[in-house]
């Protein structure tokens, strides 16, 4: 195993940075923790990135943490695969509300009151 990078997954919405700082640092020395989070509404998304000092403390970490509980949930921890790249997505104008007739006020969609669709059903 040549990368000290794993990646967490299966976490507790309520775990914090802090509470995985503490936990894998049974493992060893820990570079960096990383939560993600949703971008609206700033909770977490369930899984992290823990990066270590040496490969070898990552590969403990593995052992000690994978398949084990924390915080009521069993642990998923794995070596982090690179991120893929992603096409770009294609850059398209936004959706119009009334297709076809966005840019029309409603006299000009229906004319008169007389041209107007009817209300009544019977």
């Amino acid at each position: 195993m040549s990368q000290a990078r794993l990646f967490v997954g299966n976490l507790s919405y309520d775990t914090g940075e802090s509470d995985l700082q503490d936990h894998f640092a049974q493992a060893g020395a820990i570079l960096s923790v990383n939560l993600m989070l949703d971008k609206l509404s700033g909770r977490s998304r369930g899984f992290a990135f823990v990066e270590f000092s040496s490969p070898d403390e990552a590969q403990k970490a593995i052992e000690l943490f994978h398949g084990q509980e924390f915080q009521g949930r069993k642990l998923s921890v794995n070596v982090a695969r690179p991120r893929e790249e992603r096409p770009p997505r294609e850059d398209r104008p936004p959706r119009e509300r009334y297709s076809g007739n966005a840019d029309r006020g409603p006299r000009e969609r229906y004319g008169n009151r007389e041209d107007r669709p009817s209300r009544d059903r019977y």
